[in-house]
């Protein structure tokens, strides 16, 4: 069962595996363009981390915490992706001083839907982490249970350190 807050949540979208082809999605970038995934980013490896709100703590130490220690990864681009309007991820970014991708699904839920990660209740996207190779394949997936946790950070980053 998926929790936010300890309360009962409902996830839309089919979960991905590890394995499964991941699909392209449409999104907001911060200058209100539409974005296709696919076509963005081109790296031989994708982070995709997403968060309900970079407003909450811990979506903001997620964030942060990826970031950091992602610096040393040159081969792997990085997208934070969450419900939050552009307006407010550009102004999150820059009062924390980071220049990192975000992306915004507020408007089509297309990422949502296609990676199970649209919580239906709140309209926000379930904590979750995706790590996708060159040929768009998932070789790393996190899924929370419970929206207010952190992901597991060592495990990620032990990850990434055994494929880049």
């Amino acid at each position: 069962m998926k929790t936010m807050k300890n309360k009962p949540i409902t996830v839309l979208g089919e979960p991905l595996q590890i394995g499964d082809k991941a699909l392209d999605f449409i999104a907001v970038d911060n200058n209100l363009n539409e974005v296709s995934f696919f076509a963005n980013f081109k790296k031989d490896y994708t982070l995709i981390s997403a968060v309900p709100s970079l407003d909450t703590s811990v979506c903001d130490i997620q964030t942060r915490t990826i970031n950091e220690r992602l610096s040393s990864y040159k081969n792997l681009d990085f997208i934070t992706i969450s419900n939050d309007l552009p307006f407010a991820q550009k102004r999150w970014c820059g009062s924390n001083g980071l220049e990192i991708t975000t992306l915004s699904d507020h408007k089509l839920l297309d990422f949502g839907m296609k990676y199970g990660a649209l919580i239906k209740e709140l309209r926000l996207l379930a904590r979750s982490i995706f790590v996708l190779d060159h040929q768009r394949k998932v070789v790393y997936v996190e899924y929370l249970d419970e929206m207010s946790n952190h992901p597991n950070y060592d495990k990620l980053f032990k990850f990434l350190d055994t494929v880049l």
